[in-house]
């Protein structure tokens, strides 16, 4: 390979430019052509997300999705990851993610109101884990505590194969009015390209091809960008003020090969060229070479295209948030990318043919996996010591001492606070209607099951939502992948996608955004290829919200799937090491059925409380329902097996009412399955002829997993 390029890349590089290219080009096509930037590998199957929506106004292509809301009312979200870096530096790493996240939703001309991540590590009594949790912990609560985006919902599991590699995926949902909407295409030949926010330095020089290559025992940190939410908060405030300005053409965030990638993509969009001057680019350090300001991937900067003639306008505005800015580029008939250094031409490349990059297909091989069922013991367990043990465990206990790092309540539009039910709602001020969102997967699933982990991944969150009563609208996802050129592991994707697609297909909702990461493999591990769901939904009304509590005396259902497979699940782990097995499957016009029920319920206030059951089992999703509630209960009708109480089957919730013939009756008419199991009361959990102190469920529930000092050196 040459400078990195496959031979049929190098030869496509020679017909494109009709010669070699020389180092400025061989830089841009670097970048331009890695596996972050073009999805060169991944492309051919994520065409077969569905994309369309009556609420879509921006789709795929743009830096995130933005959809109808409600009067005027917008919304974009996007979810996207930081594993590489993190996995180097975890504070900037995991920093930096959220910043670049921040700056897509910003790029859209909407405000950025919440935070929400996916956190994957290796094993917990690992001190490798414990620092890499530590530092990706800090980083994120650093970056959003200091712009005033509160991190709102997430999810953190630990499994061994992620111990090298860790996974750090953040979602940001921003919030608008439509006439604030703005692209990314650059239109107008003339106008003119505007850079503004931090200076340019030599951070992150390299940091898409660095992404886009299995990670070695060695890395160089100047592929780590540096971390300044501070300027990041002067962005926010000043995009704010921009996008009422009538001249203001398009918004382009400066993230993955920085200038290399953003100018190009921004002119080609528009079926333009463009004209970059390196030489205006404010620099941090006066010695920079013209390579290293075109690929450095310094945080915190943005682009806009604005009316020729109109720039004056725009200064005003960042010298009041002491912003660095410059004209650095203008929009031009001939489609080419012309990249000059004090009026020297030091790079041509025809625009239109730039981002032509040949799709990469390997070969697979199915790999095998355990399939067979286990067999649990027939021997007589203790439940109450099986569920303490479980709901302490490093994947079911309260994630609390992480998100209480996190301010989750500043803005004061966050209704459900995390904890306390299945998914997050959000007020829109002086509305009647707000949000939920919810972030979501299991790569443990996609490694047993490709096809039915990814159906499970969106159906999980879409029932998350609708315990809250939330009509979901749209989905963004994150793909975390091992080396795709391995056969074993490039098997996945079609089945993965095609999960991903039939369920959406079900709902009828759409992906608006997304991202992949490849390449996430050291030499001594490869992650699971672990699906993240980014999902957000509608409340009609807030006041179905507010009311949702767990009372006592309420009754408690089981309701929907009585029976199933518990390949995957928690208990077969933490209880036996066993990682294997069929997983459940997902009746999908079941599925549907049951989940616009539930909402129906919700929203008539039928059910008082609502729980999905998920990673767990029954017994988890009712302890923790209670504990957060602080009540109790008398639990009936339960099967004596690991199976029935801990078995992670699809389709399922409990429910908490005080309405039970309405319930009953309701459920009845829709052919869905319930089972009465249980009263509330208070102070204790009660099963079996099992007692057990809700005091003491709470003392095993909220173990600390933020290490101590000497616990990650």
């Amino acid at each position: 390979m040459k400078f990195g390029f496959t031979k049929e890349e190098w030869e496509r590089i020679i017909e494109i430019l009709e010669r070699e290219p020389n180092e400025i080009e061989v830089g841009i096509f670097k970048l331009n052509w890695s596996e972050h930037c073009s999805y060169k590998t991944s492309k051919i199957f994520l065409r077969e997300l569905p994309t369309n929506s009556d609420r879509l106004i921006l789709g795929i292509g743009e830096n995130a999705g933005v959809l109808k809301l409600k009067d005027n009312y917008v919304i974009s979200f996007k979810v996207e990851s930081h594993n590489h870096p993190s996995a180097i530096e975890p504070f900037n790493g995991s920093a930096t993610g959220v910043g670049g996240i921040v700056r897509d939703i910003l790029s859209t001309g909407l405000r950025p109101i919440a935070l929400l991540d996916s956190l994957r590590f290796g094993n917990y009594r690992s001190s490798k884990t414990r620092t890499l949790l530590d530092g990706v912990v800090r980083g994120i609560s650093f970056y959003g505590n200091s712009i005033g985006v509160p991190v709102v919902a997430g999810e953190v599991y630990f499994e061994e194969c992620y111990e090298d590699n860790p996974i750090v995926n953040v979602m940001c949902v921003g919030i608008g009015k439509i006439y604030d909407v703005r692209s990314s295409i650059a239109k107008g030949i003339g106008n003119s390209i505007i850079i503004f926010g931090n200076l340019t330095g030599r951070d992150g020089i390299g940091g898409a091809a660095f992404a886009s290559e299995v990670l070695k025992d060695q890395e160089d940190l100047s592929a780590i960008q540096i971390a300044d939410p501070f300027t990041e908060k002067l962005l926010i405030e000043a995009i704010s003020e921009i996008v009422k300005f009538k001249e203001l053409i398009a918004i382009q965030d400066l993230g993955a090969g920085g200038l290399s990638t953003a100018i190009p993509e921004m002119a080609r969009k528009g079926n333009l060229g463009i004209k970059l001057y390196l030489d205006k680019v404010p620099v941090r350090s006066k010695d920079m070479k013209p390579i290293e300001i075109l690929l450095s991937e310094s945080q915190e900067r943005m682009l806009i295209c604005v009316e020729k003639g109109s720039e004056e306008k725009f200064f005003k505005v960042f010298e009041k948030w002491n912003l660095n800015y410059a004209v650095i580029a203008e929009l031009i008939e001939e489609k080419k990318f012309l990249v000059y250094y004090n009026n020297n031409l030091l790079g041509d490349i025809p625009i239109d043919r730039m981002f032509d990059v040949p799709l990469r297909i390997y070969s697979i091989k199915t790999p095998h996996v355990k399939k067979e069922n286990f067999e649990v013991l027939s021997k007589n367990y203790n439940y109450g010591e099986v569920l303490l043990k479980l709901i302490s465990s490093e994947n079911l206990c309260s994630r609390f001492s992480i998100y209480e790092q996190y301010d989750y309540m500043v803005g004061t539009d966050t209704i459900l606070e995390p904890g306390y039910g299945d998914c997050t709602v959000l007020r829109i001020k002086d509305e009647d209607f707000g949000i939920a969102v919810k972030i979501d997967g299991n790569g443990r699933y996609i490694y047993l099951d490709p096809y039915e982990g990814s159906k499970i991944a969106v159906y999980e969150c879409a029932r998350n939502l609708s315990t809250v009563g939330a009509i979901p609208i749209g989905i963004t996802d994150n793909i975390n992948f091992p080396n795709p050129e391995i056969e074993e592991n490039y098997y996945y994707f079609k089945p993965m996608v095609e999960g991903l697609r039939d369920s959406a297909k079900k709902l009828n909702i759409p992906f608006i955004s997304g991202n992949v990461s490849l390449y996430n493999e050291s030499s001594k591990s490869r992650i699971y290829p672990t699906i993240t769901i980014g999902m957000v939904g509608l409340v009609e009304n807030i006041e179905n919200v507010r009311r949702l509590k767990i009372y006592e005396n309420d009754s408690i259902y089981l309701v929907g799937k009585m029976e199933g497979n518990i390949g995957g699940s928690e208990f077969l782990k933490v209880l036996f090491n066993f990682v294997g097995g069929n997983l459940d499957k997902v009746d999908d016009d079941f599925e549907i059925k049951l989940q616009r029920s539930i909402i129906h319920l919700v929203k008539n206030g039928i059910a008082s409380f609502v729980k999905d059951i998920s990673e767990g089992g029954i017994l988890i999703a009712i302890s923790e329902a209670l504990i957060n509630q602080n009540k109790g209960a008398s639990l009936f009708n339960l099967r004596e097996s690991l199976e029935f109480l801990f078995g992670e089957w699809q389709s399922r919730y409990i429910i908490f009412t005080s309405k039970n013939e309405e319930l009953e009756d309701f459920l009845k008419s829709q052919n869905i399955t319930f089972l009465e199991i249980g009263k509330v009361k208070e102070n204790t959990l009660e099963f079996l002829g099992y007692k057990i102190e809700i005091e003491n469920l709470r003392k095993f529930y909220f173990r600390n997993l933020i290490p101590q000092k000497g616990d990650r050196d």
